[in-house]
Protein backbone atom coordinates (compact mmCIF):
# COMPACT_ATOMS: atom_id res chain seq x y z
CA UNK A 1 0.00 0.00 0.00
CA UNK A 2 1.28 3.67 -0.99
CA UNK A 3 1.89 5.49 1.79
CA UNK A 4 -1.11 8.48 1.85
CA UNK A 5 1.45 11.64 1.96
CA UNK A 6 2.94 10.75 -1.49
CA UNK A 7 -0.13 8.70 -3.26
CA UNK A 8 -1.37 10.00 -6.73
CA UNK A 9 -4.44 8.39 -8.60
CA UNK A 10 -3.65 7.41 -11.71
CA UNK A 11 -5.47 8.95 -14.45
CA UNK A 12 -7.55 5.24 -14.86
CA UNK A 13 -8.26 3.26 -11.55
CA UNK A 14 -7.22 -0.91 -12.33
CA UNK A 15 -8.35 -3.46 -9.99
CA UNK A 16 -4.70 -4.98 -9.40
CA UNK A 17 -4.91 -6.20 -5.96
CA UNK A 18 -6.95 -6.76 -2.36
CA UNK A 19 -7.32 -3.36 -0.35
CA UNK A 20 -6.39 -4.07 2.33
CA UNK A 21 -7.98 -4.46 5.83
CA UNK A 22 -10.16 -7.53 7.21
CA UNK A 23 -12.70 -7.27 4.57
CA UNK A 24 -10.29 -7.07 1.26
CA UNK A 25 -10.92 -10.51 0.28
CA UNK A 26 -14.82 -9.82 -0.29
CA UNK A 27 -14.61 -6.49 -1.70
CA UNK A 28 -14.20 -5.77 -5.48
CA UNK A 29 -15.59 -3.97 -8.08
CA UNK A 30 -17.70 -6.49 -10.10
CA UNK A 31 -20.98 -7.63 -9.26
CA UNK A 32 -22.76 -10.72 -9.76
CA UNK A 33 -22.18 -14.42 -8.45
CA UNK A 34 -18.74 -16.13 -8.31
CA UNK A 35 -19.92 -19.99 -7.78
CA UNK A 36 -23.17 -21.60 -7.72
CA UNK A 37 -25.46 -22.65 -4.81
CA UNK A 38 -28.72 -22.34 -4.29
CA UNK A 39 -30.14 -21.10 -1.11
CA UNK A 40 -32.16 -23.22 1.38
CA UNK A 41 -35.82 -22.86 1.71
CA UNK A 42 -37.50 -23.75 5.44
CA UNK A 43 -40.80 -24.17 6.69
CA UNK A 44 -42.42 -20.95 7.05
CA UNK A 45 -43.18 -18.58 4.63
CA UNK A 46 -40.52 -15.61 5.24
CA UNK A 47 -37.36 -16.98 4.67
CA UNK A 48 -34.56 -14.93 5.83
CA UNK A 49 -30.71 -15.01 4.52
CA UNK A 50 -28.42 -12.49 6.97
CA UNK A 51 -26.00 -12.11 9.36
CA UNK A 52 -25.88 -10.62 13.06
CA UNK A 53 -24.20 -7.16 11.67
CA UNK A 54 -26.41 -4.18 12.32
CA UNK A 55 -28.48 -4.06 9.27
CA UNK A 56 -28.98 -7.76 9.62
CA UNK A 57 -29.79 -7.09 13.03
CA UNK A 58 -32.95 -4.56 12.39
CA UNK A 59 -34.70 -7.42 10.56
CA UNK A 60 -34.25 -10.05 13.03
CA UNK A 61 -35.39 -7.63 15.83
CA UNK A 62 -38.39 -6.95 13.73
CA UNK A 63 -39.42 -10.48 12.80
CA UNK A 64 -39.37 -11.57 16.78
CA UNK A 65 -40.84 -7.96 17.93
CA UNK A 66 -43.84 -9.62 15.49
CA UNK A 67 -44.26 -12.38 16.95
CA UNK A 68 -43.82 -11.13 20.51
CA UNK A 69 -47.45 -9.29 19.57
CA UNK A 70 -48.66 -12.81 18.98
CA UNK A 71 -48.49 -12.17 15.29
CA UNK A 72 -47.88 -15.86 14.48
CA UNK A 73 -47.67 -15.24 10.98
CA UNK A 74 -44.18 -13.64 11.10
CA UNK A 75 -42.54 -17.24 11.87
CA UNK A 76 -39.55 -17.41 10.21
CA UNK A 77 -36.10 -19.38 8.81
CA UNK A 78 -33.32 -17.38 9.15
CA UNK A 79 -30.29 -19.20 7.34
CA UNK A 80 -26.42 -17.74 7.79
CA UNK A 81 -24.83 -15.65 4.84
CA UNK A 82 -21.22 -15.54 6.16
CA UNK A 83 -20.09 -13.02 4.38
CA UNK A 84 -16.39 -13.81 5.26
CA UNK A 85 -16.55 -16.98 3.14
CA UNK A 86 -18.30 -15.05 0.37
CA UNK A 87 -21.58 -16.55 0.74
CA UNK A 88 -23.46 -12.91 -0.64
CA UNK A 89 -21.99 -14.10 -3.84
CA UNK A 90 -23.16 -17.78 -4.60
CA UNK A 91 -26.16 -17.85 -7.51
CA UNK A 92 -28.69 -18.07 -5.46
CA UNK A 93 -28.54 -14.78 -3.10
CA UNK A 94 -27.47 -12.88 -6.15
CA UNK A 95 -31.24 -13.82 -7.84
CA UNK A 96 -32.56 -12.72 -4.03
CA UNK A 97 -30.08 -9.51 -3.77
CA UNK A 98 -28.25 -8.35 -7.02
CA UNK A 99 -26.51 -6.12 -4.66
CA UNK A 100 -25.13 -9.13 -2.69
CA UNK A 101 -25.08 -7.54 0.71
CA UNK A 102 -27.48 -9.13 3.59
CA UNK A 103 -29.88 -9.25 4.57
CA UNK A 104 -32.09 -10.37 1.81
CA UNK A 105 -35.51 -12.01 2.93
CA UNK A 106 -38.02 -13.75 -0.12
CA UNK A 107 -41.75 -14.22 1.25
CA UNK A 108 -43.23 -17.45 -0.19
CA UNK A 109 -46.86 -16.18 1.32
CA UNK A 110 -47.16 -14.66 -2.07
CA UNK A 111 -47.59 -15.94 -5.80
CA UNK A 112 -45.20 -15.64 -7.16
CA UNK A 113 -42.72 -15.33 -4.04
CA UNK A 114 -41.66 -11.89 -3.09
CA UNK A 115 -38.10 -10.63 -2.98
CA UNK A 116 -37.16 -8.17 -0.80
CA UNK A 117 -33.59 -6.85 0.03
CA UNK A 118 -31.67 -3.67 1.70
CA UNK A 119 -32.65 -3.20 5.12
CA UNK A 120 -35.02 -0.73 5.48
CA UNK A 121 -37.34 -1.99 2.62
CA UNK A 122 -37.39 -5.35 4.66
CA UNK A 123 -38.67 -3.19 7.69
CA UNK A 124 -40.98 -1.09 6.00
CA UNK A 125 -42.57 -4.32 3.75
CA UNK A 126 -43.17 -6.13 7.42
CA UNK A 127 -44.49 -3.10 8.75
CA UNK A 128 -47.50 -2.94 5.51
CA UNK A 129 -47.76 -6.52 5.46
CA UNK A 130 -48.67 -6.92 9.55
CA UNK A 131 -49.66 -3.01 9.99
CA UNK A 132 -47.25 -3.06 12.97
CA UNK A 133 -44.63 -0.53 14.31
CA UNK A 134 -46.06 1.69 11.49
CA UNK A 135 -48.30 4.69 12.48
CA UNK A 136 -51.44 5.23 9.84
CA UNK A 137 -51.91 8.99 10.47
CA UNK A 138 -50.09 10.66 6.95
CA UNK A 139 -48.16 13.24 9.55
CA UNK A 140 -46.98 10.74 11.65
CA UNK A 141 -45.95 8.49 8.78
CA UNK A 142 -43.94 11.00 7.10
CA UNK A 143 -42.06 11.75 10.36
CA UNK A 144 -41.16 7.68 10.54
CA UNK A 145 -39.95 7.17 6.52
CA UNK A 146 -38.01 10.87 7.14
CA UNK A 147 -36.69 8.99 10.11
CA UNK A 148 -36.08 5.23 8.35
CA UNK A 149 -35.03 6.81 5.33
CA UNK A 150 -32.34 9.21 7.35
CA UNK A 151 -30.95 6.11 9.07
CA UNK A 152 -30.17 4.27 5.78
CA UNK A 153 -28.50 7.99 4.49
CA UNK A 154 -26.40 8.35 7.90
CA UNK A 155 -24.93 4.18 8.35
CA UNK A 156 -22.75 4.15 5.34
CA UNK A 157 -20.76 7.46 6.99
CA UNK A 158 -20.66 5.66 10.24
CA UNK A 159 -20.14 1.97 8.85
CA UNK A 160 -17.93 2.57 6.06
CA UNK A 161 -16.26 5.97 7.13
CA UNK A 162 -15.63 5.75 10.93
CA UNK A 163 -15.71 2.16 11.40
CA UNK A 164 -13.60 1.55 8.48
CA UNK A 165 -11.03 3.77 9.36
CA UNK A 166 -11.00 3.96 13.46
CA UNK A 167 -10.93 -0.31 13.38
CA UNK A 168 -10.89 -2.35 10.37
CA UNK A 169 -8.15 -0.07 7.97
CA UNK A 170 -4.95 -2.02 7.37
CA UNK A 171 -2.95 1.91 8.76
CA UNK A 172 -4.04 4.43 10.59
CA UNK A 173 -5.48 8.31 8.76
CA UNK A 174 -5.62 10.75 11.01
CA UNK A 175 -7.31 12.90 8.29
CA UNK A 176 -9.87 9.81 7.62
CA UNK A 177 -10.66 9.23 11.44
CA UNK A 178 -10.60 13.24 12.14
CA UNK A 179 -13.36 13.42 8.95
CA UNK A 180 -15.91 10.48 9.54
CA UNK A 181 -15.02 10.97 13.78
CA UNK A 182 -16.88 14.52 13.12
CA UNK A 183 -20.03 12.99 10.98
CA UNK A 184 -20.24 10.41 13.66
CA UNK A 185 -20.69 13.08 16.62
CA UNK A 186 -22.96 14.91 14.26
CA UNK A 187 -25.34 12.26 13.87
CA UNK A 188 -25.05 11.32 17.41
CA UNK A 189 -25.65 15.03 18.10
CA UNK A 190 -29.01 15.05 16.05
CA UNK A 191 -30.56 11.97 17.43
CA UNK A 192 -29.49 13.67 21.32
CA UNK A 193 -31.30 16.47 20.26
CA UNK A 194 -34.30 14.54 18.94
CA UNK A 195 -34.75 12.13 22.32
CA UNK A 196 -33.95 14.79 24.62
CA UNK A 197 -38.06 15.17 24.12
CA UNK A 198 -39.29 12.31 22.93
CA UNK A 199 -39.17 8.51 24.80
CA UNK A 200 -38.84 7.13 20.92
CA UNK A 201 -37.33 8.06 17.83
CA UNK A 202 -40.87 9.02 16.33
CA UNK A 203 -42.19 10.09 20.08
CA UNK A 204 -44.23 7.57 22.29
CA UNK A 205 -44.03 4.88 19.88
CA UNK A 206 -41.96 2.57 19.58
CA UNK A 207 -41.32 1.55 15.54
CA UNK A 208 -39.57 0.61 12.86
CA UNK A 209 -37.60 3.82 12.74
CA UNK A 210 -36.37 2.60 16.12
CA UNK A 211 -35.35 -0.76 15.36
CA UNK A 212 -33.29 0.39 12.16
CA UNK A 213 -31.53 3.19 14.33
CA UNK A 214 -30.83 1.34 17.31
CA UNK A 215 -28.46 -1.29 16.05
CA UNK A 216 -25.84 1.14 14.40
CA UNK A 217 -26.44 3.92 17.05
CA UNK A 218 -27.41 2.40 20.13
CA UNK A 219 -24.91 -0.80 20.02
CA UNK A 220 -22.06 2.01 19.27
CA UNK A 221 -23.09 4.15 22.52
CA UNK A 222 -23.25 0.89 24.43
CA UNK A 223 -19.66 0.17 22.96
CA UNK A 224 -20.66 -2.78 21.13
CA UNK A 225 -20.05 -1.71 17.49
CA UNK A 226 -16.46 -0.66 16.95
CA UNK A 227 -15.58 -0.41 20.60
CA UNK A 228 -15.34 2.95 20.46
CA UNK A 229 -17.52 4.44 22.72
CA UNK A 230 -14.82 6.18 24.88
CA UNK A 231 -13.50 7.07 21.60
CA UNK A 232 -16.31 9.22 20.96
CA UNK A 233 -17.42 10.65 24.38
CA UNK A 234 -20.75 8.00 23.90
CA UNK A 235 -22.13 8.89 27.75
CA UNK A 236 -22.08 12.87 26.72
CA UNK A 237 -25.12 11.56 24.57
CA UNK A 238 -27.51 10.98 27.34
CA UNK A 239 -30.19 10.91 26.10
CA UNK A 240 -29.31 8.12 23.16
CA UNK A 241 -27.81 6.82 26.00
CA UNK A 242 -31.33 6.37 28.24
CA UNK A 243 -32.92 5.47 24.49
CA UNK A 244 -29.92 2.59 23.81
CA UNK A 245 -30.44 1.14 27.50
CA UNK A 246 -34.43 0.79 27.18
CA UNK A 247 -34.63 -0.37 24.06
CA UNK A 248 -31.77 -3.40 24.75
CA UNK A 249 -33.99 -4.52 28.03
CA UNK A 250 -36.87 -5.58 25.33
CA UNK A 251 -36.90 -9.47 25.07
CA UNK A 252 -37.58 -9.56 21.36
CA UNK A 253 -34.68 -7.51 20.93
CA UNK A 254 -32.24 -9.74 22.92
CA UNK A 255 -33.56 -12.34 20.54
CA UNK A 256 -33.28 -10.65 17.55
CA UNK A 257 -29.46 -9.78 18.11
CA UNK A 258 -29.10 -13.96 18.43
CA UNK A 259 -30.09 -14.86 15.15
CA UNK A 260 -27.25 -15.69 12.62
CA UNK A 261 -24.50 -14.56 15.05
CA UNK A 262 -21.68 -16.20 14.60
CA UNK A 263 -19.11 -14.44 17.48
CA UNK A 264 -19.62 -13.17 21.41
CA UNK A 265 -20.78 -15.66 24.17
CA UNK A 266 -21.73 -19.30 22.93
CA UNK A 267 -25.00 -18.49 24.43
CA UNK A 268 -25.85 -15.52 22.53
CA UNK A 269 -25.30 -17.42 19.21
CA UNK A 270 -27.66 -18.78 17.51
CA UNK A 271 -26.51 -19.65 13.58
CA UNK A 272 -29.61 -20.23 12.21
CA UNK A 273 -33.03 -19.98 13.85
CA UNK A 274 -35.68 -22.27 11.95
CA UNK A 275 -38.35 -22.87 15.25
CA UNK A 276 -39.13 -20.66 18.28
CA UNK A 277 -37.57 -23.40 20.32
CA UNK A 278 -34.20 -23.01 18.31
CA UNK A 279 -33.27 -19.76 21.36
CA UNK A 280 -33.19 -22.73 24.10
CA UNK A 281 -32.06 -25.58 22.38
CA UNK A 282 -29.55 -24.73 19.11
CA UNK A 283 -27.45 -21.90 20.38
CA UNK A 284 -23.65 -22.72 20.69
CA UNK A 285 -23.93 -23.36 24.35
CA UNK A 286 -26.05 -26.02 23.99
CA UNK A 287 -24.35 -27.30 21.05
CA UNK A 288 -21.55 -27.76 22.73
CA UNK A 289 -23.45 -30.00 25.89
Amino acid sequence: MSNTSDYTPPKVWQWEKESGGKFAKINRPISGPTHAKDLPVGKHPLQLYSLATPNGVKVTIMLEELLAKGIKEAEYDAYLIDISEGDQFSSGFVQVNPNSKIPAMVDHSTNPPTRIFESGAILLYLAEKFDAFLPSKPEQRAELLSWLFWQVGSAPYLGGGFGHFYKYAPIKIEYCIDRFTMEAKRQLDVLDKRLANNTYICGDEYTIADMAIWPWYGCLVLNEVYEAAEFLQADTYKHVMRWAKDIAKRDAVKRGRMVNRTWGEPHEQLHERLDAKDFDTNTEDKKSD
